[in-house]
């Protein structure tokens, strides 16, 4: 069923926002949009898969047309969140956007101590709008949906993309649809209905919602963020690695631990790395290490075992549900980078997971979501295996901040915070007294 038709302010919103786009196609060097499999060069309009052969596309541009020094200072003027590299970005942001990315990155040598990482930085990018990195991808998503002319926005959903979509679509004025596997979390999906989005639950795991969606495509002319808008969705999460190396002085890290759902952080990792190295902004080699649960990874299980391509997981079983994606879009590219960058992967259990967050709270302050201890735990493992030097920066990618649910709860369990201690009788009248006397 199609949404009712739009109000007069709602389209007032969005012809200004179109018409007032900061003045990005003057500064950037877009060429177009590159097919991954057949290679062809096609023009950056409304497709989203290759016209020739169907396969994917992403963004290409003309690296040697950017001055090193000029581009750095353009970006080093600009502004205090992920809009600052729009020179490398295929969108200008719209008039009134969230101050999205910018995110910390801090040195983490307590819990580094704890997983033997000398040298270890956290990127917290649970600081962001709705304390998840989704921001990143879906504020790119949404500025090429207002350039299109459209008025809702949709995703398929784990849990923390949903309440990206629905802050973004609410300070925009466009509705917004998202669609999220009927287990999910209810504090996952709370702040998305918050923000005025439709939330439709739907019997069946990710992979299948997401096939749901693909139809709907068809049928609806939303934009679908991880879908439809996916060229441009992805490239969002690029300015991850763009941050990271403008803090650490312009330079790479040795090493970079990083999530894994659909993939399309890790292949975006690389390719930020490809276009720092490419515009002269840094320089170094980077490897890249996937972090996924053992209970739904097909990445880290083909880059461990040695296969060709991912075997896809039917029915993920996880406490790190916004990693529960069994057919990954970008799976096979995450593996070939990995190995292509001399990198490797973790296949880490519930228990561990846990016991990564916990580790991260307690060191560091930080309360993250599963996701979070997921890589702590592969960082945990590829230190005992020898995978880090003492002299090499290590970066955590930390994805979101928990919320008060079913997750906290278990992270509580496997915490120091479990541990009791018995009042002696004799202390325990003094003890009453001074509560009494608080209050």
């Amino acid at each position: 069923m199609r949404p009712p038709e739009r109000e007069a302010s709602s389209i007032s919103l969005k012809e200004t926002a179109m018409a007032t786009t900061l003045e990005r196609r003057s500064t950037n060097r877009l060429r177009g949009l590159r097919c991954r499999a057949c290679h062809v060069l096609q023009p950056a309009d409304e497709r989203y898969v290759c016209g020739e052969c169907y396969g994917p596309i992403e963004p290409e541009y003309d690296l040697a047309a950017f001055d090193t020094e000029s581009l750095r200072a353009e970006i080093e003027r600009g502004p205090l969140s992920l809009w600052r590299y729009a020179p490398l970005l295929p969108v200008a942001a719209p008039r009134g956007h969230f101050a999205v990315g910018w995110t910390p990155l801090v040195e983490a040598p307590r819990l580094g101590a704890a997983i033997g990482v000398a040298r270890l930085f956290l990127k917290d990018d649970s600081r962001n709008p709705s304390l998840s990195f989704k921001d990143r991808p879906v504020v790119v998503a949404l500025a090429r949906a207002l350039e299109l002319g459209l008025d809702t926005i949709a995703s398929a959903s784990t849990g923390n993309l949903a309440g990206a979509v629905a802050a973004a679509a609410a300070r925009n004025g466009l509705r917004a649809f998202v669609f999220v596997p009927a287990a999910t979390d209810e504090s996952k999906i709370a702040g998305a209905a918050a923000y005025g989005a439709s939330v439709v639950r739907v019997n069946g795991t990710y992979d299948q919602v997401n096939r749901l969606c693909a139809r709907l495509a068809d049928e609806e002319r939303w934009g679908f963020v991880n879908f439809t808008l996916r060229p441009y969705y992805a490239e969002g999460s690029k300015t991850l690695l763009f941050e990271t190396a403008e803090q650490l002085g312009w330079c790479l890290p040795d090493h970079v631990v990083v999530p894994v759902g659909s993939g399309a952080l890790l292949t975006r990792t690389a390719t930020a790395a490809a276009q720092l190295r490419g515009t002269g902004l840094a320089e170094g080699a980077l490897r890249i290490h996937a972090a996924q649960p053992s209970g739904c990874a097909p990445v880290s299980d083909a880059v461990l075992e040695g296969y060709r391509a991912v075997r896809p997981v039917r029915d993920p079983v996880t406490v790190a549900r916004s990693l529960a994606i069994g057919a990954p879009a970008d799976g096979d590219g995450s593996v070939e980078i990995i190995r292509a960058s001399g990198g490797s992967a973790g296949s880490v259990s519930d228990d561990e997971v846990l016991e990564g967050c916990a580790l991260l709270a307690s060191t560091e302050g930080v309360l993250a979501e599963p996701a979070g201890g997921v890589v702590v735990a592969t960082a945990r493992a590829l230190a005992a295996r020898g995978a880090f030097a003492d002299d090499e920066s290590v970066v955590l990618s930390q994805p979101a901040a928990t919320r008060r649910s079913t997750s906290m709860s278990l992270i509580f369990r496997s915490s120091r915070a479990r541990s009791r201690i018995d009042i002696p009788s004799s202390r325990r009248g003094s003890c009453g007294t001074a509560r009494s006397g608080a209050s």
